[in-house]
């Protein structure tokens, strides 16, 4: 008989199990399917999954059920088997659990961070009839999972109330501003979730560890609720046509740790996740002893969110549109030349980001980089904040252009914005995936890809548009590329950026690097190029920034040395090893190229600052250069 799960969760930190649809994935099911109605055509295969799950460790699992609502079956014309296919869910996890593991019956978001066409109304009815479902055939929780705003959640945590008592986990998807979509802090969210008979509170999906830990450390310590975590093992990446996920099991393990000390009494995985990440976290959590749940901090009464908008700053007017100065191609084949990235804010006040450009910009930068709202995450326009910089500091701005979030009429009409503006040089990226942001309801649109946007924009060169159509005058962008070295075949990613070459990049810029030796091959392996390649390096601020680069960051890898010199530092520590780090990296960079690309960790500009100062003291530039744009 197993013990009531209220009372486990006062005294015990719980193992959940791990990803299904991703693992489902793994082993050849393809995107496209339902994956619920193996339920009932393959329940086999899903009583495998569940198995190896318990066999790892898992003391809870969840039923296959996680998109088997009447709205999400529509879609494959199964919308009738909504009852078949839950019930069927619930014997296969049951059959799997034996006597000694929890059944949690799995409830996903139907509108998933969209504005679905389906009323208020809709929602209840669907989320009511999957969830007498599952409750028929006798699990011993439910699981609200990958909800990305309260007013969903409470829809179907009422329904599940208007039928059963039974314990219900709550978990939102959010990233690391800690707000739902529908504009609630998350520990107002979870007060009034709590008083509507939510019992478990947490985060799945969306982010790694990282992300998730930093949402729960803002809570501000453990509380006398119990908390739920089952993050993704790190961001995904699309490599040769499949999506990886990079966190390995160890760290997953290390991380379980960390979340049951911040108040987690449930700890399985997401997306990307494994037997053996549950197997890890199993490991590491032997022998836990959580504190008692009375002794954590209380939620936040039940209160509606109030959204405070912040002021943004206006431009005043400035000095009128520089001249035409060598563009960078051109510099970097006299000297050292040295891009800084400078993250736009993901607010209205530009007040810091001002601040870090004109401190950059003393320092001796050639030209302040700008990202296109990386990893998803919506940030304000680098038209907008290019043209301040441009104008206010005389600074080159160099924007990035994303294929995700402009078809080709949109980037187009971007492109002639900026050559209105005078702002003439680019970096084209394909753009992370918009279901991995901030808006995963977004479309990502990707009309092109890198190597189609980049022959586009140098079509624009010549005074054609994208429909072959004149312009009356000619475009006088300088395109560059993204490269990624940190692979295991390098001369493959080389031979991609061949291509990019051939569809007309002016230069290259790659993902950052933290091994000398990297360095050394990448110029030999590049040496038959003959346009400038700047390496990227990214100082490090922590080690636990140094971890979740490592382990969640697509595109990134730290020798075990940096780790462990970054281990255990924080703060102004953490940065001053950080910088000195990179500057061991400069000076091997320095030798074989001459193209600088810093980027910033977290605005702490300061760090770039004392590294580019480091670049010009070390190849002793005249200083009239500094002064050239």
């Amino acid at each position: 008989m197993r013990p009531d799960l209220r009372k486990r969760w006062e005294n015990d930190v719980l193992i959940g199990d791990g990803a299904m649809g991703t693992y489902l994935y793994k082993f050849g099911f393809p995107v496209g399917i339902s994956y619920e109605e193996l339920n009932l055509l393959q329940p086999e295969v899903i009583g495998d999954v569940h198995r190896n799950y318990i066999k790892a460790g898992a003391e809870l699992i969840e039923t296959n059920s996680f998109s088997a609502n009447f709205y999400k079956l529509s879609k494959f014309g199964l919308e009738s088997q909504v009852e078949e296919i839950n019930r069927a869910a619930v014997r296969i996890a049951r059959q799997a659990a034996g006597d000694d593991v929890y059944v949690a019956g799995a409830v996903g978001s139907i509108r998933g961070g969209r504005r679905a066409n389906v009323t208020e109304q809709e929602l209840g009815a669907y989320y009511e009839q999957q969830i007498a479902a599952l409750l028929s055939e006798g699990v011993d929780a439910l699981l609200f999972e990958t909800f990305y705003d309260l007013g969903e959640m409470r829809i179907a945590l009422r329904a599940a109330r208007s039928l059963s008592n039974i314990p219900a986990i709550c978990q939102f998807a959010v990233d690391q501003i800690g707000r739902t979509l529908d504009g609630y802090k998350i520990a107002d969210a979870f007060g009034i979730l709590r008083g509507e008979g939510a019992d478990v509170l947490g985060f799945n999906c969306h982010s790694g560890p990282k992300g998730i830990m930093s949402v729960m450390s803002g809570l501000g310590g453990p509380l006398d609720t119990p908390l739920s975590v089952f993050p993704n093992a790190g961001l995904a990446d699309y490599v040769d046509g499949e999506y990886v996920y990079g966190a390995t099991p160890d760290y997953f393990g290390e991380c379980a740790v960390s979340f049951a000390d911040l108040g987690a009494r449930l700890i399985g995985g997401c997306c990307g996740t494994t037997p053996e990440h549950i197997a890890a976290t199993a490991k590491a959590l032997r022998g836990y002893e959580a504190a008692p749940l009375g002794q954590g901090k209380p939620l936040p009464e039940p209160r509606e969110a109030v959204l405070v908008k912040d002021t943004g700053l206006v431009a005043d007017g400035g000095p009128s549109r520089p001249g035409h100065p060598p563009d960078i191609t051109q510099l970097v084949k006299e000297r050292h030349t040295v891009i800084v990235e400078l993250d736009p804010p993901r607010d209205l006040d530009i007040g810091k980001f001002m601040e870090g450009a004109a401190a950059l910009k003393a320092a001796g930068v050639d030209a302040l980089t700008l990202a296109d709202n990386s990893l998803a995450v919506t940030r304000m326009s680098n038209m907008a904040l290019g043209h301040l910089v441009q104008l206010k500091l005389g600074l080159r701005p160099l924007v990035h252009i994303a294929c995700r979030d402009r078809n080709l009429i949109g980037t187009q009409s971007h492109m002639m914005g900026f050559d209105a503006l005078g702002i003439d040089h680019v970096l084209a990226v394909t753009g992370d995936p918009a279901r991995f942001g901030d808006l995963p309801g977004a479309s990502s649109v990707y009309d092109t890809t890198s190597f189609e946007i980049i022959r586009m924009i140098k079509q624009l060169n010549e005074g054609v548009a994208f429909s072959g159509k004149p312009l009356k005058q000619k475009a006088k962008f300088v395109v560059g590329a993204a490269f990624n070295p940190n692979v295991k075949y390098l001369h493959k990613a080389v031979e991609r950026l061949e291509k990019k070459i051939a569809s007309g990049a002016d230069y290259i810029m790659t993902q950052p690097v933290y091994d000398p030796e990297l360095i050394v091959a990448i110029k030999r392996a590049t040496a038959h190029l003959d346009i400038p390649i700047f390496i990227g390096i990214m100082p490090l601020a922590s080690g636990k920034n140094a971890e979740y680069l490592h382990n969640e960051v697509p595109g990134i890898q730290l020798s075990d040395e940096v780790r462990k010199r970054m281990e255990g530092l924080s703060g102004p520590e953490g940065r001053a090893m950080g910088v000195e780090i990179a500057k061991e990296l400069l000076d091997t960079a320095m030798e074989h190229f001459n193209g600088i690309y810093l980027m910033t960790p977290f605005m702490f500009y300061e760090m770039n600052v004392a590294l580019t100062k480091y670049v010009h003291e070390k190849s002793k530039p005249s200083a009239a250069h500094l002064s050239r744009f």
